[in-house]
């Protein structure tokens, strides 16, 4: 028996209801929440990214580039040569 035959003998014999609520419902629903999900994540980086180039904090951002983080733990050398 090849595949074609099983395939077509399975579709002629599934309800269609069955078929639009068990396949194609889900996988859109599915779909539709990767889109918004995507969408969400999208706004926010738009938003970080404006708040990296607002000119107010251009200054604030330079200085705060020569500063190493720190570890937990780790004591500040006040004295720097």
């Amino acid at each position: 028996m090849s595949m074609s035959y099983l395939l077509s003998v399975f579709v002629k014999e599934l309800p269609g209801f069955i078929l639009f609520a068990g396949i194609f419902v889900p996988v859109t629903l599915l779909l539709l929440l990767l889109i918004a999900y995507f969408r969400i994540k999208l706004i926010e980086v738009n938003e970080e990214l404006a708040m990296a180039r607002d000119p107010r904090k251009v200054l604030l951002n330079y200085h705060g580039q020569g500063q190493k983080p720190r570890r937990p733990g780790q004591k500040e050398n006040k004295c720097k040569n």
